[in-house]
C-alpha cells in the first residue's frame, strides 16, 4: 500500500508540473520514476497475455517457462521494450538511484542460458509470425542500444542477446520481401513503426543487408503516398499514428530536399488543428492505448520539427503541438492501473529524448 501511495504521489506531482508547463526534460529523478514502472513488471509473470501457438499438450506452459528472459510486463513485446528502457536509462543516467536494481535485472534476464531458450522458441514449428513485426523491432532496438554502449557490462549483455538479435534480423530479411503491402494500422503491426526501430539496429550493427531491405520496403510502400488521411485518426484503440509514423520514418531515409517535397504532398498543412486525444478510462486495456498515442504523436512531431530550419515557422508549430500532446498524457503514466503502467513509460522516454 505504501509503495502504491508513493507511486500515486509521483503521479500527482507530475500532473501539476507537466500540466502547468514545466520543462519537458528527462532528469535523473524522472528516470528513476520511469525505471520504477519497468522494474515493477519485468519480473511479474501474471497477468499475462501469451502469443503462443501450441503444437501439443506438452507446450501448455506458463510464461516464464516459455520465455525466461521476457516473461513479465503482461506480454513479450512489453517486456522487451521495458528492458530497452532500463538499458537506455542506465546508460544515460548512470547515477540514478535505481541503477543497481537495473543491473541485477539485466544480469538475470539477459543471461545466456535464458536467451538460448528464447532463440529456440523462434525455431520451433508454427512460430514464424510470433511477435511479427512489433516485438521483433523492439528486440532489435534493445540490441542496438547495447551495441551503442561501450562499457564492459553492456558488452556482456550485448553478447548474450546477440544470438536472438541474429535470429530476428534474419526473420526480417526473410519476411520483408514477401510483405507486398504495408500494414497501416495504429496498433502493433504498423509497418512504418517497426521499420523505424529496426533501422536503428541495422545502423548500429552495420548490417548493410537489413538496412537495404528496410530502405527498399519503405520506398516501395510509402514513396508514392499523397494526402495521408490524418483527419481519420485516431482509431479508438490506437497507440500509434499511421500517418505520423510513416512521415517520421521517411524523414530518416530521404535527403532533406526530397523529404520536404514528399512531406508537402503527404501531409500538407501539418500540424494544422491536430489536438491531443481524450482518454476516457485508464483502467481499460484498449482505451488506455490512447495515452500511448499522445506520447508517440509527440515523439513523431518532434522528429518532424527537426527537419525544418530553426527559423521556419513550421518547426515551432510542430514543437508546440508535440508539447501539447506530451503534457496531455505524461501525468498519467503511474495511474495505478497495470493496463497502462506496464508499457507507457517506454513511450514517454522515447518522446522526451526526441524532444
Amino acid at each position: 500500500m505504501r509503495a502504491g501511495m508513493r507511486m500515486l504521489g509521483w503521479a500527482a506531482v507530475a500532473s501539476v508540473a507537466w500540466a502547468q508547463g514545466a520543462d519537458l526534460t528527462l532528469t535523473d529523478v524522472a528516470a528513476d520514476r520511469f525505471a520504477a514502472l519497468a522494474l515493477k513488471c519485468v519480473r511479474q509473470e501474471y497477468p499475462n497475455k501469451l502469443d503462443h501457438v501450441m503444437n501439443g499438450a506438452e507446450e501448455v506452459k506458463g510464461p516464464k517457462a516459455l520465455h525466461p528472459a521476457f516473461y513479465g510486463c503482461f506480454d513479450w513485446h512489453s517486456s522487451v521494450h521495458g528492458h530497452w528502457m532500463l538499458v537506455r536509462l542506465l546508460r544515460t543516467h548512470p547515477h540514478m538511484a535505481k541503477a543497481a536494481e537495473i543491473r541485477a535485472v539485466l544480469d538475470e534476464n539477459l543471461a545466456p542460458e535464458r536467451i538460448a531458450v528464447e532463440v529456440a522458441y523462434f525455431g520451433q514449428p508454427n512460430r514464424r509470425s510470433f511477435e511479427r513485426t512489433y516485438g521483433w523491432a523492439w528486440l532489435l532496438k534493445l540490441a542496438a542500444e547495447l551495441k551503442g554502449w561501450d562499457a564492459p557490462e553492456a558488452r556482456g549483455w550485448s553478447a548474450a542477446l546477440q544470438p536472438l538479435a541474429d535470429r530476428v534480423a534474419a526473420a526480417f530479411l526473410d519476411f520483408l520481401p514477401k510483405q507486398t503491402y504495408p500494414i497501416r494500422t495504429g496498433v502493433h503491426p504498423n509497418s512504418a513503426f517497426s521499420l523505424d526501430l529496426a533501422l536503428d539496429y541495422a545502423r548500429a550493427a552495420q548490417d548493410a543487408r537489413l538496412e537495404a531491405a528496410i530502405l527498399d520496403r519503405a520506398q516501395a510502400w510509402f514513396w508514392k503516398d499523397r494526402r495521408g488521411p490524418l483527419a481519420w485518426e485516431p482509431g479508438g484503440e490506437d497507440f500509434l499514428s499511421p500517418c505520423l509514423e510513416e512521415a517520421a520514418l521517411m524523414a530518416r531515409l530521404l535527403p532533406r530536399e526530397r523529404y520536404a517535397r514528399w512531406l508537402d504532398g503527404f501531409l500538407p498543412g501539418l500540424p494544422g488543428s491536430l489536438a491531443p486525444v481524450v482518454v476516457s478510462d485508464r483502467t481499460d486495456p484498449k482505451i488506455v492505448h490512447l495515452d500511448g498515442l499522445n506520447l508517440s504523436r509527440a515523439r513523431a512531431l518532434y522528429d518532424l520539427a527537426r527537419t525544418f530550419g530553426p527559423k521556419d515557422p513550421r518547426r515551432s508549430a510542430l514543437t508546440r503541438a508535440a508539447d501539447r500532446h506530451a503534457r496531455a498524457s505524461l501525468p498519467h503514466l503511474a495511474s495505478g492501473s497495470y493496463e497502462g503502467e506496464h508499457w507507457l513509460a517506454t513511450f514517454a522516454v522515447r518522446m522526451l529524448e526526441a524532444r
